[in-house]
């Protein structure tokens, strides 16, 4: 069976439209993205804490990041780490912790990574469709501080998936 040029064509669409992740890309929309960011920086003032929030895809590609005027200049390398730290572990970094403490499964796995793993709150897994498609980390503030802007930047992303 000989295939012309058109058959071809629409065989290399349906093939590339299946192997791009359409739902994940339009999730990282711009404007729905500032709308996140926005939620952050609301429940940051509200705490009257400066934070860097990184909103990142799950190839970890940092989709938006943004200092805070009064966020610490270490918040905008830990905001990056904390959601890498969430899709490298498939889970909020408030849960690592546990497993590298000495005796625990993951013992020395921030060594051995060289620090490029976070183990503490403010690393949160983007969830759509039961699949993970990135990660919000948010640093600046004390720990719990980070974790309740984390979770304020999630919820306006899963609002704003709808």
């Amino acid at each position: 069976m000989t295939m012309d040029k058109e058959q071809i064509n629409q065989i290399v669409k349906e093939v590339l439209s299946k192997g791009s992740n359409a739902t994940a890309s339009n999730a990282f929309d711009r404007h729905k993205m500032e709308k996140v960011i926005d939620a952050a920086v609301a429940k940051a003032d509200e705490l009257h804490v400066g934070v860097t929030i990184c909103i990142m895809d799950i190839t970890t590609t940092v989709q938006m990041l943004y200092h805070m005027p009064n966020a610490n200049l270490v918040s905008s390398t830990l905001a990056p780490k904390k959601a890498w730290s969430a899709i490298a572990m498939k889970e909020p970094t408030k849960d690592i912790s546990k497993d590298i403490q000495p005796g625990g499964p993951l013992y020395q796995m921030e060594t051995m990574l060289d620090g490029k793993l976070v183990s503490f709150p403010g690393g949160i897994p983007l969830i759509e469709d039961g699949q993970m498609i990135g990660a919000i980390g948010c640093s600046g503030g004390l720990i719990e501080e980070d974790q309740a802007i984390c979770e304020a930047a999630v919820q306006e992303f899963s609002k704003e998936r709808m």
